[in-house]
């Protein structure tokens, strides 16, 4: 009976992804092939995406087009995989699980300073200021965030599994 009800929870869990500049695509895709989940790849009209697994869906090309379509999209047990923290606002409170693409878990205790930190930012840049750009990925990057994204996709399959330390 266990099983039964966990291949029926995975099947109601999808996986949204906030594809346009998203690296770690087939780490998703690998993944969600491993535990038979659906993932639902949001573009606009500049991309092109066909990994043989996932729902592409297209929209226009307009300014937080794809973000709107994910936000709406997004439901209870869905795991959602975004680096724009205004989508992670969005979503966290409807969905099971929202993370970026170095492994970064969304959380309501950490939503809040992440905005306030992007408004500073965006403050300083409108002055003329600059603030340092992204690091370049590295591997250890793709590592943890497959490990948090496990981590959650694992628990929101068998939610009653317990969770010991290792």
């Amino acid at each position: 009976m266990g099983s039964d009800q966990s291949n029926d929870r995975a099947e109601r869990i999808r996986i949204l992804v906030d594809a346009d500049a998203c690296p770690v695509k087939q780490i998703i895709v690998k993944a969600a092939k491993e535990y038979g989940v659906p993932v639902l790849m949001f573009i606009d009209t500049s991309h092109v995406l066909n990994d043989g697994y996932s729902q592409v869906i297209t929209v226009d090309k307009s300014a937080d087009s794809v973000d709107i379509a994910l936000a709406n999209k997004a439901s209870g047990s869905d795991i959602v995989v975004t680096q724009d923290y205004g989508v992670a606002a969005l979503v966290l409170p409807k969905c099971a699980g929202v993370l970026n693409q170095n492994g970064l878990v969304y959380t309501n205790d950490n939503i809040d300073r992440l905005l306030f930190e992007r408004h500073l930012g965006l403050k300083v840049r409108r002055a003329g200021g600059r603030i340092g750009g992204p690091r370049k990925r590295s591997g250890e990057d793709d590592e943890r965030f497959e490990k948090a994204f496990r981590a959650i996709l694992e628990k929101s399959v068998n939610p009653k599994q317990i969770w010991r330390k290792k």
